[in-house]
């Protein structure tokens, strides 16, 4: 019987069945289509990613969770590549960074902002679940996911493989659940039912990442995710006892992202 490992002058190797079992884990995803740009943008600050989406034809885009410190280079790079930004779009209502979208419509002339309708954030358009995004020929799908805040929603683009989650799902973990409206039980439904119900080789872009880690799978995460494995009752424990301090920015972010990211 062959052992996982394989020793070679001192040192351990993988066996040819522990590389079979590793290649099995990995899934392949679905490719991008010829006419959809996609560009991830990172906020070293907040450790916040940022999405810009494009229909290549009609130049018509999309931009996920802008932060208002870095809304000029967005801007920039939107002009550089030709592109017309229809919507400065937010997975939900921020406590950790102020949005940048106010400053990209004053940027950006014709960009309106979007988001929630239960987020309770101002905003010219407000969506709901099961709504469309459109853009060029390109949709979004908009999926009410709360359970980190009420007005949580993951945006997911079935041609082209893809989901933004927000907050509510994370790399290998998932957003707080302490504060606004949080709920674990609500999160934990959120997750199981809306991402998890998409196929394994759906990629998942969340809206923050720690450890420097950029994409997972919906397969990945029904596999490895610490805390979304579990039964529920396990973990509402967990998110119930994780003790974390309050939020450095949330004074701040809250009251800005509830008017676009603008104080008026």
């Amino acid at each position: 019987m062959l052992s996982s490992v394989t020793r070679v002058v001192g040192r351990l190797l993988p066996s040819a069945t522990a590389i079979s079992a590793s290649r099995a884990m990995a899934t392949k995803t679905i490719p991008l289509s010829d006419d959809f740009l996609f560009r991830q943008l990172f906020d070293r600050e907040s450790c916040t990613y940022t999405y810009l989406l494009a229909d290549l034809g009609s130049k018509q885009a999309v931009l996920i969770d802008p932060v208002l410190e870095l809304a000029e280079r967005d801007a920039q790079l939107i002009s550089q590549l030709g592109l017309t930004l229809k919507y400065a779009m937010n997975t939900h209502m921020h406590a950790d960074h102020v949005t940048g979208s106010g400053k990209l419509k004053e940027l950006l002339p014709g960009c309106r902002s979007l988001i929630s309708k239960a987020s309770g954030a101002q905003a010219d358009v407000h969506v709901a679940d099961s709504e469309l995004v459109e853009f060029g020929r390109h949709k979004l799908e908009c999926r009410a996911t709360p359970g980190h805040t009420n007005g949580c929603l993951t945006y997911v683009c079935k041609e082209q493989g893809m989901a933004f989650t927000g907050d509510t799902l994370l790399i290998r973990g998932c957003g707080r659940t302490d504060f606004q409206e949080g709920s674990p039980t609500a999160l934990f439904e959120s997750v199981h039912t809306k991402i998890f119900s998409l196929p394994d080789e759906f990629k998942l872009y969340p809206a923050h990442d720690y450890k420097g880690l950029t994409e997972t799978t919906v397969g990945e995460e029904k596999k490895f995710n610490a805390r979304l494995t579990k039964p529920l009752k396990e973990f509402v424990d967990i998110m119930e006892n994780l003790n974390l301090p309050y939020p450095k920015m949330i004074d701040k972010a809250v009251p800005a992202n509830r008017v676009c990211g603008l104080q008026f």
